[in-house]
């Protein structure tokens, strides 16, 4: 899969939640909290086409969009991403990095504890 820039990953966002939009729907449900213009939705939309991560579907002779790439899929795609690019794709630098940079929350640690306890039984 092609990357999804940040502002794509906006118009990805609103298609995952609502279902198939048509460009009018986007426009108002994200480019206007963006302050993007009918345009800037457009190609937008145009360069996701490009890429295969939504489709186009006639109804009632207009355009509306629906994701091919789920949000799963995105969204492990760029975590890996991102642990390669600046972790050697290593999980442990990552939460050292975060834990050094922002104080995890006791709640936060009993997560990442409990995480670990599935993780090592799921090894047994």
């Amino acid at each position: 899969m092609a990357r999804i820039s940040g502002a794509e990953s906006q118009i990805m966002e609103a298609l995952w939640a609502q279902g198939p939009l048509g460009a009018e729907d986007l426009v108002r449900d994200v480019g206007g909290p963006q302050g993007w213009g009918e345009a800037t939705v457009k190609t937008l939309i145009n360069r996701l086409l490009k890429k295969k991560a939504v489709a186009s579907q006639r109804e009632g002779g207009r355009a509306r969009y629906r994701p091919l790439v789920s949000r799963e899929e995105y969204v492990t795609g760029e975590s890996q991403g991102l642990l390669d690019r600046l972790f050697g794709g290593e999980l442990a630098p990552l939460v050292a990095h975060y834990a050094r940079h922002r104080p995890l929350s006791s709640e936060e640690l009993e997560r990442l504890k409990a995480l670990i306890a599935e993780m090592e039984r799921d090894d047994d």
